[in-house]
C-alpha cells in the first residue's frame, strides 16, 4: 500500500479538484494523509511520518517538498498555466524542479502539455469522483447556473446581459464574497448581481448539491488553450446539461456536448434545451456515460500510478 501526503490548497478551485484526486488514490487502495493549508497547523508533526509520495495541486506540493527538504517524489496536478502566477506567486522559483526525475507533472490542457518537454509530464484532463458528483434526483430550483469570477468587463457584461435577456428564468451565480462585492461595485445593474448571487462553495458535497439544483450550467473557460475546466465534469457527472464556450477538447465528448459560439447562440441553446426535454435528456445521458467511463477518479488515478511506476 502506497502512503501519500496530499496537500489541500487554499484556493477553492484547487480544493475541489484535489479532493477528487485524493478520492481516486483512496479508491486505488492508497493511504492518504491530508494536510489542509487553510486550516491545519501541525505540518511539522505530519511530515515526521514516512511517505511514498507528496501530492499537490499546481506548485503547492512541490513547494512544500523543496522548502522542507523532503526526500520523496512529488505528484503535481496542474489545471492552471504552469508558466503563470495563476499556478502560484513563486512559480518561477519552483518551475526548474519540474525537470527533476522524481517530480511528476500531470497537465490538464492538451495543447499546453505539447509545449513542455519535462521528462515526466503527462496530459490528463479533469476527472471527478462519481460517488459524490451524481444525480440526487431532486427537482431543480434554478434554470441556469454559473460558478466563477466575473472579474473582467467582458465576463460581467456577458452575465448581466444573460439575466436581462432571460427574465423568465431563474439564474444562480456562485463565487467567493470578495468577487461578489467586486462585481457589485463594477456592475451597471448591481441589484441583478446581488439577486443572482447564491454564495460560495468550497467542498464537493455542496457543489454537487448546487449543480443538482439547476437545469443548465454554462461555462466561460478562462485558463488554458484547448482544455475544459473542472466544472464541465462536475456537471455531467450530476446528469445536468453543460453548455461550454468552444474548446478543442469538447472532442472528449464525441460531439455530444453543446457549445455556444457567441452570446446569441448561448441564449438560443438555453431556451431550446429548457423547452425540449427529450433533447436535454439525450445529451445529458450521452455526456454522462462518456465521463463515467473516461473521467472518473478511480481510473484516472490508476493512470497516474502507472505513469509514476507505482
Amino acid at each position: 500500500m502506497k502512503k501519500i501526503l496530499a496537500i489541500l490548497p487554499i484556493s477553492i478551485g484547487g480544493r475541489l479538484t484535489t479532493s477528487s484526486i485524493i478520492d481516486g488514490f483512496r479508491q486505488n487502495d492508497c493511504e492518504v494523509v491530508v494536510f489542509d493549508e487553510l486550516f491545519d497547523e501541525n505540518f511539522q508533526e505530519i511530515i515526521q511520518d514516512k511517505y511514498d509520495y507528496i501530492l499537490g495541486y499546481d506548485f503547492s506540493g512541490l513547494k512544500i517538498k523543496i522548502d522542507n527538504g523532503l526526500k520523496l517524489p512529488s505528484i503535481n496536478y496542474f489545471s492552471d498555466d504552469i508558466r503563470s502566477k495563476t499556478s502560484g506567486p513563486e512559480w518561477e522559483k519552483y518551475l526548474p524542479y519540474l525537470e527533476d526525475e522524481d517530480n511528476y507533472t500531470f497537465y490538464w490542457d492538451k495543447v499546453l502539455t505539447s509545449y513542455e518537454n519535462f521528462k515526466n509530464i503527462f496530459y490528463l484532463p479533469h476527472f471527478v469522483n462519481f460517488d459524490i458528483y451524481k444525480d440526487l434526483n431532486t427537482e431543480p430550483e434554478f434554470d441556469v447556473m454559473f460558478a466563477g469570477r466575473l472579474d473582467t468587463d467582458y465576463r460581467l457584461s456577458f452575465f448581466e446581459e444573460l439575466v436581462l435577456k432571460l427574465p423568465e428564468l431563474k439564474i444562480a451565480w456562485y463565487a467567493i464574497e470578495r468577487h461578489h462585492q467586486d462585481a457589485m461595485k463594477r456592475s451597471k445593474y448591481p441589484e441583478i448581481i446581488d439577486f443572482c448571487y447564491q454564495g460560495f462553495i468550497d467542498n464537493e458535497i455542496d457543489m454537487a448539491k448546487a449543480i443538482n439544483n439547476c437545469k443548465i450550467v454554462f461555462n466561460m473557460n478562462s485558463q488554458g488553450i484547448s482544455s475544459l475546466n473542472y466544472r464541465t465534469f462536475q456537471t455531467v457527472a450530476c446528469k445536468r446539461l453543460h453548455i461550454s464556450d468552444f474548446r478543442e477538447e469538447l472532442a472528449l465528448f464525441e460531439g455530444n456536448m453543446p457549445f455556444y459560439e457567441d452570446f446569441s447562440d448561448l441564449i438560443f441553446k438555453i431556451e431550446n434545451y429548457i423547452d425540449d426535454k427529450d433533447a436535454y435528456k439525450k445529451v445529458v445521458e450521452k455526456c454522462y456515460n462518456i465521463a463515467k467511463c473516461s473521467h472518473n477518479s478511480k481510473d484516472c488515478v490508476r493512470y497516474m500510478l502507472k505513469c509514476i511506476n507505482a
